[in-house]
């Protein structure tokens, strides 16, 4: 064989395929438009999630301001509620006879006892602390503590029928629930709209 067909043989074919492809025209540059538009969606976008985050800060930040300000008090009032119950407990050791018949100092004495814890108790309300006055209501355990159960079929069981120790709310929180005692054996509450159903059955 030839020197010249060998050197022929080992020269590589070219590939018709490649030569289209390096022959075809460049791909085509992006859309400006349409670059500006997508940067405008994101850029949109994250506007109105900080938007919201703010709107979330300062709703949030109004809302501690608040508690703060209601219940700023809070340790304050508890302790005073000490000197609550003892005006309490000096007047209703007066008993209500001697009460009536009081004169000179000793009546002069009972009414500013009175006058003190009005002024206590209106003092305290401006703070936004509310004493709790549940004889005759339904027992409430959220803001009621049973200390003891009294049988009384006359009264709907579960009602309040003695306040050992008041209670007190500040703003919707209990800062001491009230002590009471509850019915026991006394007839279901009935629900509302029973006694109009069973007067218009009656009738």
């Amino acid at each position: 064989m030839k020197p010249q067909d060998t050197e022929h043989q080992n020269t590589p074919q070219a590939d018709p395929v490649a030569e289209a492809a390096n022959d075809a025209a460049p791909q085509a540059a992006p859309d400006p438009v349409a670059v500006l538009e997508a940067e405008k969606a994101d850029l949109k976008d994250k506007m109105l999630r900080l938007m919201a985050d703010m709107e979330n800060l300062r709703r949030r930040t109004e809302r501690e301001v608040a508690d703060a300000r209601t219940y700023a008090v809070t340790s304050f009032a508890r302790d005073m509620l000490n000197v609550a119950d003892n005006v309490r407990r000096a007047i209703e050791n007066v008993p209500e006879e001697a009460r009536e018949a009081a004169e000179g100092a000793f009546k002069g004495l009972v009414e500013g006892i009175d006058l003190t814890e009005r002024d206590l108790l209106k003092t305290l309300e401006r703070h936004g602390v509310k004493r709790l006055d549940p004889q005759g209501q339904k027992f409430d355990p959220n803001v009621h503590q049973a200390m003891f159960e009294v049988p009384n079929p006359d009264v709907p069981n579960g009602t309040v029928v003695q306040v050992v120790q008041s209670g007190y709310v500040i703003g919707d929180r209990v800062l001491r629930p009230a002590l009471v005692g509850v019915a026991k054996g006394g007839p279901k509450a009935a629900p509302n709209g029973a006694e109009a159903d069973n007067s218009s059955t009656a009738s």
